[in-house]
């Protein structure tokens, strides 16, 4: 099996196997093909898509590429929220403690800035002492015992997505609904909201069952960013949270 000839086979606009989908993101994930075969793969996807079961396929290999964590010791039912991000959002640092406080385990997975979007990790490091890169243990006892936490990606889950993510935000491969999939649901999100919109200002669309089990579309207009999109520094974006009306 060739990286070569999954490119090609892509770029025709042809559905690779789950099999080869396996070897691709194995190899990619151990070093032994190069970023730059991967950002033509990218590339072709953006171009051609994916069928739903290829971005299943995808999303399942990304998820083994790397520790898979167990939240058993987190009792009841836990939630994640993971969405697209967009200029200014904000929408996990809201919506995920006031879920925590209706006594809802929140475990999340948050990533950095993406594209021209904004990271909720990013603001988070802007709030003196708070560690994103968090031992298990750890993890799981500050949900247990505050009810949510938020951490960064680490180095041992999802390690293909962590390449992956990093590839799509300098190859302008972002705004790809089956890379959005599979990069959302490969640590095991629960729910997705979408907030992200193009450039020029168009929503991505999507189908329903590429993205989770519970699906919610948003766009930046209908959701409260106080002016944030003319505030690029993270510390003002965790004020504007702060006197987020109801808070």
């Amino acid at each position: 099996m060739r990286m070569y000839d999954l490119i090609e086979k892509k770029k025709q606009g042809r559905s690779l196997t789950g099999q080869e989908l396996d070897w691709m993101i194995a190899g990619f994930t151990e070093g032994a093909i190069p970023d730059y075969q991967m950002a033509a793969f990218l590339m072709a996807v953006c171009f051609q898509g994916m069928s739903e079961q290829e971005t299943t396929a995808m999303t399942l290999a990304m998820a083994r590429s790397g520790e898979i964590a167990d939240l058993s010791a987190i009792p009841g039912i836990k939630v994640d929220k993971h969405s697209t991000g967009g200029v200014g959002d904000k929408t996990t640092l809201i919506a995920a403690p006031m879920a925590a406080a209706c006594g809802i385990p929140i475990a999340k997975m948050s990533g950095r800035g993406l594209g021209f979007t904004g990271g909720t990790v990013d603001k988070l490091e802007s709030i003196p002492g708070y560690r994103t890169a968090l031992p298990e243990e750890e993890f799981f006892g500050i949900v247990n015992e505050v009810g949510i936490s938020l951490i960064g990606q680490s180095g041992e889950l999802a390690v293909a997505d962590k390449k992956i993510y990093a590839l799509r935000d300098v190859t302008a491969t972002v705004d790809s609904i089956p890379l959005i999939a599979s990069s959302n649901g490969n640590p095991g999100k629960l729910s997705v909201s979408l907030g992200y919109r193009r450039k020029d200002g168009r929503p991505l669309r999507a189908n329903r069952s590429r993205i989770g089990n519970v699906f919610n579309i948003t766009t930046i207009k209908n959701f409260p960013a106080l002016g944030s999109h003319r505030s690029s520094h993270g510390k003002l974006r965790i004020r504007h949270i702060c006197i987020f009306p109801g808070l």
